[in-house]
């Protein structure tokens, strides 16, 4: 894509967000302090998020564009994080080009049908923005209250979104996943590059609707070595991120259990490499390489342990990232559903003085 090509996206000099700390750290630049934000802040560790989704299952409150942006703005009101991350759920996407699927509570996404032969494979259609309309909606009316806060998309990486759909939901050693990826890589490369069109179309709504990046969640991808992910997963989760490559907007892209996969993950297209809490930061800059931000990576389970002991291993966290081009501080995974909201507004007060420049 040219520059003459691509398409103006929200993100030039003039836009409300271009300015501020999230930003500015994703584009690896001074920052009047160490932004923060977290993954899964947006739900169910909050009284207000219960109250509100109280009765409402979980696909129908993400298709709900009014629930959605009182959902996304509830944390960024109650803890002053530095961003807002679109509430949704990595599985919308496929819901909406009509597989058949639920989110059954305490055990994940379902798939009625799992996806294990080539005929399998038509039931994947592109994905348009009008399958998604209450996304660009909701993003719409997310930015225009966010003012001078970025709003992040959100969006399931291939790797993680074929594990559904060829396991039929959550896995705990992917057994059929990797039989197909070992034992027909043809299929299995076709699978994921429909992915990765159908991933790519719905950052692009996003972007378009207005979101000022983009966040790519593999969550089960730490469940392949090094070799199997450059081979296997890489290209496709790389044109994920050429998709949006000419938008402007930094690309986040994030793994649990992805100590040795943190290079490939980068060179796969994030502007931002997200790390969780296994390795430290410094060590991760040095997996990683120059030329990108890190984002992370306090273990989650630490804000269960007294204010002080949250503070010191946020200082050992700060500390590691002192030397760092870019750093965004955020949890190594998701906030926990029984997290006490208060040590999260006293985390990102922490951050924020004891960063400010």
């Amino acid at each position: 894509m040219s520059a003459n090509d691509r398409p103006s996206g929200p993100q030039t000099k003039t836009s409300a967000t271009y300015d501020s700390a999230f930003l500015k750290a994703c584009r690896r630049e001074p920052v009047p302090h160490t932004p923060v934000w977290f993954m899964r802040q947006a739900g169910r560790s909050l009284p207000e998020y219960l109250k509100v989704r109280e009765g409402i299952p979980m696909l129908e409150s993400c298709a709900m564009p009014e629930l959605v942006a009182e959902i996304t703005m509830q944390p960024v009101r109650r803890h002053k994080v530095d961003a807002a991350v679109y509430y949704s759920d990595i599985v919308v996407p496929l819901k909406a080009i009509g597989i058949d699927l639920d989110i059954k509570p305490g055990v994940g996404p379902v798939i009625a049908e799992p996806i294990r032969t080539r005929a399998d494979l038509a039931r994947l259609r592109d994905l348009t923005p009008e399958d998604v309309p209450y996304v660009t909606e909701a993003v719409r009316l997310l930015t225009a209250e966010l003012g001078e806060t970025p709003l992040i998309g959100f969006a399931g990486a291939p790797f993680t979104l074929a594990s559904y759909l060829v396991e039929g939901g959550p896995s705990r050693n992917h057994e059929h996943t990797k039989a197909m990826m070992y034992g027909d890589p043809e299929l299995w490369a076709d699978l994921l590059d429909r992915l990765a069109e159908i991933t790519g179309a719905f950052l692009k709504v996003q972007i378009e609707a207005g979101a000022s990046a983009v966040q790519l969640f593999d969550s089960w991808v730490g469940a392949l070595a090094p070799a199997d992910y450059r081979r296997s997963v890489l290209p496709a989760s790389a044109k994920v991120f050429d998709a949006v490559a000419g938008y402007g907007v930094p690309r986040i892209h994030f793994g649990v259990g992805t100590g040795e996969l943190l290079g490939l993950m980068g060179e796969a297209g994030a502007d931002v490499v997200g790390v969780d809490w296994r390795v430290p930061l410094d060590e991760a800059a040095r997996r990683v390489g120059p030329g990108k931000a890190l984002q992370g990576n306090l273990d989650p389970a630490v804000l269960f342990a007294p204010t002080s002991a949250v503070e010191a291993k946020t200082r050992e966290v700060l500390d590691a990232a002192a030397g760092l081009e870019g750093h965004i501080f955020n949890l190594g995974h998701g906030v926990m559903p029984n997290m006490d909201p208060d040590a999260l507004s006293r985390l990102v007060e922490y951050v924020h003085t004891s960063t400010a420049r």
